[in-house]
């Protein structure tokens, strides 16, 4: 994989076709393409959850009005896991599923068939982590990273052991639920847990699903050495948008378990009340703002709640996120050199707008609550 190049035109894509199958050494991966690549600009390339599809996972978000400015300015390349687009055959006896890192090995392959220079990837859960891998093994396809309810940890034996005596007495879908869904969402957004549920066992196939979980909850952790001035570490190379839902069943791992890896992985950090796709959306405009990309574009949302911070912090007080509490810290994983943390609140709050004002020497790290 380390030999492929990616070439400046295609070859034979389809541009009018928005799907396509991409070859890899372990079986066609279905990819939507969505919109024109625009010249020498990255594409935003997505990579869903267990238990979900593109369309179930980025649909709602895509779809949202506040994400058609953007989609003006980029095309989107969705990526469906091996076997978990809708329709997908189910894979013979025998077959062995890749393993997370072998997922992140099949993206050059994607970009190569589209004739793509690079993206910005864009993932929850576990397309987080692959993505988070494509990126470390392949830094110069990728120019930023939006990673939502990341765990970059593996699965610990007491994890695997609780995995394993809830799955003799609970289906899989609701194991799924578990991962995808806090308590809070479960014991009261019915609704919502029934349409999920109902997706995952009528929309996907179950085989090949059960794969891709077993894949998931064999990771490995990522292997993302800190920062060292003269040492050539192992860490991300492009600016990164850490984003969690409050009510996340990974806002644990996220804020105190994976703490030490939370310092080598977020430029930015998002603490969001629910995943709605008008916040997700202008989170994401800000981000790709400060890596000098749509300098104009509208802000409404953040700037709303930043004004209403003072109210707001009576309520967000009471959850005190120390880990942010570094003040000024400096990081060197860039190619331009270090570049100085921002200042937090010690309710976690910080000036969005600052992040308006493009800086050609790469973005600030600042922690927002959207």
């Amino acid at each position: 994989m380390d030999d492929i190049k990616v070439e400046a035109k295609p070859l034979l894509v389809d541009r009018e076709l928005p799907e396509h199958d991409v070859e890899t050494p372990h079986g066609r991966l279905h990819c939507t393409m969505k919109g024109s690549p625009k010249g020498d600009r990255p594409v935003i390339l997505t990579f869903h959850d267990i238990g979900l599809n593109y369309k179930a996972c980025w649909d709602p978000l895509f779809n949202h009005e506040d994400m058609a400015e953007i989609m003006q300015h980029f095309a989107v390349c969705h990526v469906d896991a091996l076997g978990q687009h809708e329709g997908a055959n189910t894979f013979s006896t025998g077959y062995e599923y890749p393993s997370m890192d072998q997922l992140a090995e099949t993206l050059p392959l994607v970009l190569k068939h589209f004739g793509l220079k690079s993206v910005i990837g864009m993932g929850i859960g576990a397309g987080a982590y692959v993505l988070t891998r494509f990126a470390l093994d392949y830094p110069n396809m990728v120019e930023g990273l939006m990673l939502i309810n990341i765990n970059p940890c593996a699965e610990g034996w007491m994890d695997w052991a609780a995995n394993k005596i809830s799955g003799w007495t609970h289906a899989e879908p609701d194991m799924i639920i578990t991962h995808l869904f806090g308590k809070e969402e479960i014991n009261h957004n019915h609704d919502l847990i029934a349409t999920f549920r109902h997706h995952i066992l009528n929309n996907m196939n179950q085989f090949n699903l059960h794969l891709f979980v077993k894949a998931y909850t064999s990771r490995r952790d990522l292997d993302i050495e800190r920062p060292v001035p003269g040492c050539n570490a192992r860490t991300l190379k492009c600016p990164s948008l850490l984003v969690v839902g409050d009510n996340s069943p990974a806002v644990d791992v996220v804020v105190s378990s994976g703490r030490s890896l939370i310092t080598l992985l977020t430029d930015y950090l998002c603490f969001c009340s629910s995943l709605q796709p008008g916040k997700l959306t202008e989170a994401f405009k800000y981000f790709i703002q400060g890596m000098g990309y749509m300098p104009s574009a509208s802000m409404t949302r953040l700037a709303r709640s930043r004004t209403a911070s003072g109210s707001s912090i009576t309520s967000d007080g009471n959850r005190s996120r120390s880990h942010t509490h570094d003040g000024n810290r400096s990081r060197s994983h860039t190619n331009e050199g270090s570049r100085s943390r921002s200042h937090t609140t010690e309710h976690g709050h910080t000036d969005a707008t600052a992040n308006n004002n493009v800086d050609q020497s790469g973005p600030k790290s600042a922690e927002v609550s959207c």
